[in-house]
């Protein structure tokens, strides 16, 4: 039996969270009386963070736009505090009127439903999007680059270290895909695929699906999967044709 080893301490999700909590107050130095929130969402507020492949998901709510020197200074300062770290973390911000920068209906929805507050001046709540609002969201960038992913990733000879993440990210996609299309939420990698095994797919991609998520929760090495890299295809067809029949109803 191998031998299984602990990670790195930076690689827990308590070491991301507390560097996320840094992050906020690098932010609130800089902006002062201007922040209103920040705020973790994604893997870390799910539950479901993994080093290898999560994000440091964070939502921050401005009362004014920010401009071009908040984020130079920051993220130098930010890089400064730990090169590790720093580059995993992806920034999702708007200002008071929810009108400006970098907030997608998706982490819109996550904001308002799994949202947990590192720093916080006053809360601001977006409206929620209607499921029509989601659809239209899901079916045109995020389905687009999908596809983009599956034609990329299935012409792969090899499956090289850089491309580990973004092929296990592929596998993993239509479930929170097919989740967010029918319910107009957001899950976790988990959730979505224990939902769309019980009311959606076939025992055929439900497979993958699950091994896949077996990866993701470390217990299994990714490039097991890579042989079936081909049946991509067969997922993205699923999603289109929901697509499809939705925009024929």
């Amino acid at each position: 039996m191998s031998k299984v080893t602990e990670p790195p301490a930076y690689e827990s999700a308590d070491a991301a969270t507390a560097f996320a909590r840094r992050v906020g107050g690098l932010w609130h130095d800089r902006l002062g009386k201007r922040l209103a929130g920040v705020y973790l969402i994604g893997s870390l507020a799910h539950g479901g963070y993994r080093a290898a492949y999560s994000d440091i998901d964070m939502a921050l709510i401005s009362r004014t736009p920010l401009a071009a020197p908040d984020f130079d200074i920051v993220n130098r300062k930010m890089a400064l505090c730990s090169a590790v770290l720093a580059p995993k973390v992806s920034l999702f911000w708007t200002d008071a009127t929810f009108s400006a920068g970098r907030f997608p209906t998706l982490d819109r929805i996550d904001y308002l439903d799994h949202r947990v507050v590192l720093l916080e001046r006053c809360c601001l709540l977006p409206g929620r999007p209607t499921l029509g609002e989601v659809r239209t969201y899901l079916s045109a960038d995020p389905l687009r680059k999908w596809s983009a992913e599956v034609m990329r990733l299935t012409a792969l000879r090899d499956l090289l270290a850089q491309d580990r993440k973004p092929y296990l990210r592929a596998i993993l996609y239509p479930a929170r895909f097919l989740y967010s299309w029918e319910t107009g939420r957001v899950a976790s990698n988990d959730e979505a695929v224990a939902y769309v095994g019980r009311c959606r797919l076939a025992a055929a991609e439900m497979d993958l699906l699950a091994r896949a998520l077996r990866c993701r929760n470390g217990h299994d090495d990714v490039s097991l999967l890579f042989p079936e890299r081909h049946r991509l295809h067969d997922l993205f067809r699923i999603c289109t044709e929901s697509v499809s029949s939705a925009h024929e109803q």
